[in-house]
């Protein structure tokens, strides 16, 4: 069977926010910080689209240990060199009280074309994400497992959600990212293809016209990655904790374990219509993990307890391959304490009761979880 499988190998992508010590404002990048921090990273971080954000993004790595320990080193290397310039580093979606139309976008080639391309579309992209890579060397597998692990996309997004604050205002979802992201064009579920050559001649058609220079430009909840021969899962929220983080891209390199054996035995994840799934999608974006999704093999809804007490059952084998039975447990914890959205909503609410400044008391809190693991 394991010779069967795809190699499963893992890499994470995180963005994070930088904000200053006192005020918790947004702070742009300083030269000097990127400059240490590509000394000491070696093509290991990169500035975003904003200048307040910065991108980084782990080795090929194995194991979710091996995936913690350079995360972990990341993390920490950001963190000390924003510290000598009085900054810390955030990893949240929404930063709870920006104002996005006072932010600058990097002076990038990159940047500076999607400026043009897209208008004040991509000026309100005030929003950071975590990208988990899946190896799956085989093309004909990655398109045939993209629709099947399209199904457990609203979960994912449910269990990470962190913005729930715009522009200093609640705005009653779990995940306002998402709503700004969909603003741009080819976002969302991605297609269900029968073949990679289908996939190929769809996208192509777009970089043969010059609409996009390569499949970079798509922005799916889940794709193939145009660097690696990895599936990308995109949808998730950024993660304030690292453990909660690790725990995420866990679950996403079992569910692909999971659904790769079982074509390994010719059989498969039933596959649903994506207006279903966009439902899920959205009670996830609405709700995170407080009101529960549609199990539509039953016809019910079920709350983030019953939903991880199958999951994990279903992917018990897995995890138990995989070694990361604990970091599953850890999603466990997560639901029934609250996601982030959630803490950063008692945070708000406790620092309005004693008459505090809940938007900074809401960075506070995340800067603390940002460097509770570290």
């Amino acid at each position: 069977m394991a010779s069967t499988l795809p190699s499963l190998t893992l890499g994470i992508e995180e963005e994070y926010l930088l904000v200053h010590k006192d005020s918790f404002d947004l702070a742009e990048t300083p030269q000097g910080m990127m400059e240490a921090c590509r000394a000491e990273l070696e093509g290991q971080v990169s500035p975003e689209y904003l200048r307040c954000q910065i991108e980084v993004g782990t080795r090929v790595c194995q194991t979710v240990d091996e995936a913690r320990a350079d995360l972990k080193r990341l993390r920490a290397c950001i963190s000390r060199q924003a510290a000598a310039f009085d900054l810390s580093p955030i990893a949240v979606s929404c930063h709870p009280f920006a104002n996005w139309k006072e932010q600058h976008h990097t002076q990038m080639e990159r940047y500076d074309d999607l400026r043009l391309a897209l208008g004040n579309v991509v000026r309100r992209m005030l929003i950071c994400g975590m990208h988990v890579h899946v190896g799956v060397e085989d093309q004909s597998a990655r398109i045939d497992l993209l629709p099947q692990l399209s199904y457990f996309l609203p979960h994912l997004l449910a269990l990470s959600t962190s913005s729930p604050f715009w522009n200093g205002e609640d705005t009653g979802l779990a995940s306002y990212r998402l709503s700004v992201f969909d603003n741009l064009p080819r976002t969302g579920l991605p297609p269900n293809f029968k073949s990679w050559a289908e996939y190929e001649r769809t996208t192509g058609a777009l970089i043969d016209l010059g609409v996009i220079e390569d499949t970079t430009k798509i922005w799916w909840d889940l794709r193939p990655s145009h660097r690696f021969p990895t599936l990308e899962t995109r949808i998730m929220d950024v993660s304030p904790r690292l453990e909660h983080a690790l725990a995420l891209a866990a679950l996403v390199q079992a569910l692909v374990r999971m659904l790769s054996r079982l074509r390994a035995t010719n059989m498969r994840w039933r596959e649903y219509d994506r207006f279903l799934i966009s439902e899920n999608r959205w009670r996830a974006q609405r709700y995170g993990t407080e009101e529960g999704l549609i199990d539509f093999g039953d016809r019910s809804i079920k709350s983030q307890d019953m939903l991880l007490d199958e999951l994990f059952a279903l992917l018990a084998e897995d995890a138990d391959a995989l070694g990361t039975t604990a970091e599953l447990e850890t999603l466990r914890d997560l639901a029934r304490s609250g996601n982030s959205a959630t803490r950063q909503r008692r945070v708000h609410s406790a620092a309005e009761a004693r008459g505090a400044n809940p938007g900074q008391a809401v960075v506070k809190h995340l800067i603390e979880e940002f460097h509770a693991d570290l």
